[in-house]
């Protein structure tokens, strides 16, 4: 008898056993989106599942940066989502957007990259900076997939790869408009301190010979790495000691506004020049106001945009996330409507070439409320072909700057 109990417990038990793993292997199947053979839709009853991934800086000193950019492609998506769908080829899909941070490194966003196809099978990943382009361009044409380019770095349309689509305009168009402001209203020495991202090395290495050609000076050359440092007293300090008439600063718009807010607490009277990746209208938050941020020029704040499909859009991109939104959500914004248009113009969610080249009917096709930018074309490079559109702070206010 006792024999016989202790079988019958040693079966109970293994009958228990048997029953929780089989729920867990139940449980973790529904959590789960099983990645499609075909490269980017995956079924799920009627309605098929496009995956997008995004790779960028969700943490660390450009994680405002990073997120700002990740909400752009979201609201889209939630969107387009909340409408039904799209449908392709006679078929619904609905948009899945897959994250992960790369702190703001290029390395780490080569490896999100991989992992986003071999886990995900995105056919568009979106990153927000030229390092993690970079990177991605070394494999993205041999593993089938688009770069959503988040840069206004030129060398990422130059280098002639055919699936990028960078989505801001290049940088060196804001050369001139930027350079001839700064020098009429505070004269022609300049002090460079922007990031010592590449992005940032590049920017100046294409600023300062136009710099000099227009009679400027470059007194004091330097670079700040904001991944390491978080107080600039010492080398704003040297930079000043050079008499500078503006300041050549930028990067994520946190860091940005501090060094601006430094530069201004020790006496700095003069002009900035702003990288067009830092935002005025977020800078401002950092500084305490336009004030301290008199005599810059940057790019125009997308709410003081005069586009019809802005003011809609503001209002419900700030009761979904509590804030104003930058040019970088709105440019993204535009970009994930692209990319949707691009695929129904393609009649494919998988074929990435026949996306790509169908990007220009995705621009053609987006919707009204879509258009918080006017981006008319889609160069030969591969990128977003817009009007620069300029603004200077001046008397504590936005003033817009024509651009020719």
């Amino acid at each position: 008898m006792k024999r016989m109990k202790s079988l019958l417990m040693m079966c109970f038990i293994f009958v228990m056993i048997f029953s929780l793993a089989a729920c867990n292997s139940t449980s973790d199947k529904t959590a789960s989106t099983k990645p499609a053979s075909n490269g980017g839709g995956s079924k799920s009853g009627d309605v098929g599942t496009v995956n997008i991934g995004y790779t960028g800086p969700l943490s660390g000193p450009a994680a405002f940066y990073g997120k700002r950019t990740l909400n752009g492609i979201s609201m889209a998506a939630e969107e387009i989502n909340s409408a039904g769908g799209f449908e392709v080829g006679g078929k619904k899909y609905k948009l899945n957007i897959v994250s992960l941070d790369d702190k703001y490194l290029p390395n780490e966003a080569g490896a999100n990259a991989k992992r986003l196809m071999q886990e995900n099978k995105t056919p568009i990943i979106f990153t927000p900076h030229s390092g993690g382009v970079f990177a991605l361009q070394v494999f993205n044409q041999q593993d089938k997939f688009i770069i959503g380019a988040y840069t206004s770095e030129p060398k990422v349309s130059d280098v002639g790869n055919k699936l990028t689509v960078r989505i801001p305009p290049r940088y060196d168009g804001y050369l001139k408009p930027f350079t001839d402001y700064a020098m009429d209203k505070f004269g022609k020495k300049i002090a460079f301190l922007p990031t010592a991202s590449q992005y940032g090395k590049d920017w100046s290495a294409k600023l300062k010979p136009y710099w000099e050609k227009q009679g400027g000076k470059v007194v004091y050359n330097s670079s700040i790495d904001f991944a390491k440092e978080t107080d600039f007293f010492t080398i704003v300090t040297n930079a000043l000691k050079e008499k500078p008439d503006v300041l050549f600063i930028g990067g994520a718009s946190e860091p940005t506004a501090k060094v601006a807010k430094q530069a201004r607490e020790l006496g700095f009277k003069g002009g900035f020049i702003v990288m067009d990746q830092a935002k005025l209208d977020e800078m401002k938050k950092i500084t305490g106001g336009y004030d301290a941020l008199n005599g810059a020029i940057g790019v125009m704040p997308l709410v003081d945009s005069d586009e019809a499909a802005v003011p809609e859009y503001v209002k419900n991109y700030k009761a979904k996330y509590n804030e104003d939104p930058g040019s970088e959500a709105g440019l993204n914004y535009i970009g994930m409507y692209a990319f949707v248009e691009a695929m129904k113009a393609a009649g494919s969610v998988d074929d990435v070439e026949k996306i790509r080249a169908n990007m220009q009917k995705g621009l053609d096709n987006m919707p009204d409320k879509a258009k918080v930018y006017n981006i008319p074309k889609i160069g030969e490079d591969g990128g977003f072909e817009s009007e620069l559109v300029v603004a200077a702070v001046e008397n504590g206010k936005i003033v817009p700057i024509k651009v020719k």
